[in-house]
């Protein structure tokens, strides 16, 4: 296995202690003849206090920037989540190994201390769909909160481009997914569906806790994966394809006077959609997720997200918000992932909505076509009142004679054959 190293440079003072997760995806971006291939790496970091980070990636051949740790959504002075967009050009599509870590997490009650952070890349060719794998996607915040007294389901979102069942465990040492000591955090349960539990828990488990763990993708069939130099692997439903590192900080606030949503917590209402709803948009075509929320104790503050860093974030009122993107011809074809939660105030607390997240597939519009028929008809019914009657039957011969059914077929113009109709005596 080839092993690429992706290396986080830090700038700054005090900057290098206070990381709060990360999360990366990637597609395959072009083939060459030669075999080669560039592959987009989408990697979010967590920052607190918005200090200003740059981060330098090694290890890949003619290694190009696209987007360079662009801060696209601000906490305030609690945490800033940046996004940058690599490409990478590879020999071949062979499965490789990439990891970045450093010093230091954020303080935190499971005494995690440097980071470390890897995805297994996988890209050969797969016989299922015929085209190069692709990472489950995915994206979270850099804090998310619950009450001590509350307890919550965090649902994360599960989406794989080629259909692939999803699981999630925590960060291994033993697989160096995590640096010493890797401690889960305890106030939390994580299912294999990817569902992240927290119980309500006394007062002295308040505080900030580290959460490191990867999503992995598994066929629902048994596929073989094959490799530019023609060699094939098999690959059966008990088999990982790749996996994707998530780590984000988890706070446990002070007790909430009610746990029931819309009370202090906020409530998402209509039309806000559904925990994991899928958007079709078409390339350079705006897409806008209108999003509502309601507290009857507490003052919604905000709107908070996680998605594509052009994305943009607007308030129409208390609790009314929406997020715009137009999606590029160089995220034509992906599928990108998009969280949010909404954030209340009540004295010196603050609240945070159940996480919600939704999906959107990026599409390049379909070929269009104008023809210009001229036509002989004949027909017993008077042009004058029967206009769509007459359409309908040409478009209908018209498409019994080979022309798809999604045809629009509109008249410029007509000449009668002959210049009188017969009166009846």
């Amino acid at each position: 296995m080839l092993l690429f190293a992706l290396l986080l440079l830090v700038v700054g003072g005090s900057q290098a202690s206070h990381f709060s997760g990360t999360v990366v995806t990637y597609y395959l971006n072009d083939t060459y003849s030669d075999g080669s291939l560039s592959v987009i790496f989408r990697a979010k970091f967590n920052i607190p206090n918005c200090n200003t980070t740059e981060y330098s990636y090694k290890g890949c051949a003619n290694e190009k920037v696209i987007v360079s740790n662009f801060v696209f959504e601000n906490a305030g002075d609690t945490w800033c989540q940046s996004e940058s967009i690599t490409s990478c050009l590879l020999p071949d599509n062979s499965p490789f190994q990439f990891y970045f870590d450093s010093g230091n997490w954020i303080v935190n009650l499971n005494d995690i201390g440097s980071w470390r952070a890897v995805a297994d890349v996988e890209l050969r060719i797969r016989s299922d769909t015929n085209k190069p794998n692709s990472s489950p996607q995915t994206t979270i915040f850099p804090g998310l909160r619950v009450p001590s007294n509350c307890s919550r389901n965090i649902n994360l979102l599960t989406f794989d481009p080629d259909g692939d069942e999803i699981k999630c465990r925590y960060a291994s040492l033993s697989s160096d997914e995590c640096d010493w000591p890797c401690t889960p955090a305890p106030v939390l349960t994580l299912s294999s569906i990817c569902t992240l539990s927290f119980s309500s828990t006394s007062s002295s488990n308040q505080g900030i806790y580290a959460v490191q763990m990867v999503m992995e993708d598994f066929p629902r069939q048994t596929i073989t994966l094959t490799h530019t130099d023609g060699s094939q692997i098999v690959r059966s439903t008990s088999d990982r394809i790749g996996t994707i590192p998530i780590q984000f900080a988890l706070i446990v606030d002070p007790a909430a006077p009610s746990c029931t949503e819309g009370a202090y917590l906020p409530r998402f209402i209509s039309p806000t959609p559904e925990h994991r709803a899928h958007f079709y948009i078409f390339v350079d075509k705006a897409l806008e997720i209108n999003i509502r929320a309601s507290a009857t104790n507490s003052t919604i503050t905000g709107l908070l997200y996680s998605g594509p860093y052009n994305m943009i974030k607007t308030s129409s009122g208390l609790g009314h918000f929406s997020l715009s993107w137009t999606p590029s011809t160089s995220e034509a074809e992906q599928s990108h992932p998009i969280c949010f939660v909404v954030q209340a105030s009540f004295s010196s607390s603050v609240y945070q909505s159940e996480l919600r997240c939704v999906i959107v597939t990026v599409r390049i519009p379909p070929k269009t076509y104008l023809t210009v028929v001229k036509l002989n008809i004949s027909t017993t019914l008077p042009l004058k009142g029967n206009h769509d009657k007459l359409l309908k039957a040409m478009k209908d011969k018209l498409i019994k004679n080979g022309l798809p059914p999604n045809i629009t077929l509109r008249l410029l113009s007509n000449r009668l054959a002959e210049g009188s109709e017969r009166v009846a005596p």
